[in-house]
C-alpha cells in the first residue's frame, strides 16, 4: 500500500502548509459528480482513528480507511494547464472519469 507524490505536488504541498500549518496532506475521497466519487484534498491537523498514514518525500500524507480501496497506489501530481493549475491523480483503480475530470468511477 502506498500513496506517492511527484516533485511538483510535493513542491506545492509544502507551499500550502507554510500559510496554512498542519501535519501533511489528507486525502479522501467523497460521492459526487457525474462518474460517483471525487478526490478530497485537504491540510491533515494530524492522525485520525483508522487512519493510513503514509510519507514521501518528508510529506505525511493521510487516508481514512474509506477512502482507501479508492485510492490505494495512488499518484499524486500538482499540474498547470493553460490558466489552471491543480491536483491530478494517477489512480490505477480509476476505470474511467467524467469529461470534466472533477469525478471519476471504479
Amino acid at each position: 500500500m502506498a500513496i506517492t507524490l511527484t516533485e511538483n505536488a510535493v513542491e506545492r504541498v509544502r507551499k500550502v502548509l507554510e500559510q496554512q500549518p498542519g501535519e501533511g496532506l489528507r486525502l479522501g475521497v467523497k460521492e459526487a459528480g457525474c462518474s460517483g466519487l471525487t478526490y478530497v484534498v485537504e491540510v491533515a491537523d494530524g492522525e485520525r482513528d483508522g487512519d493510513a498514514v503514509f510519507e514521501d518525500k518528508g510529506v505525511r500524507i493521510y487516508v481514512d480507511a474509506g477512502s482507501l480501496p479508492y485510492v490505494d497506489g495512488t499518484e499524486v501530481d500538482y499540474r498547470r494547464d493553460g490558466l489552471n493549475v491543480a491536483f491530478a491523480f494517477n489512480n490505477p483503480h480509476a476505470a474511467g472519469s467524467c469529461g470534466c475530470g472533477e469525478s471519476f468511477t471504479v
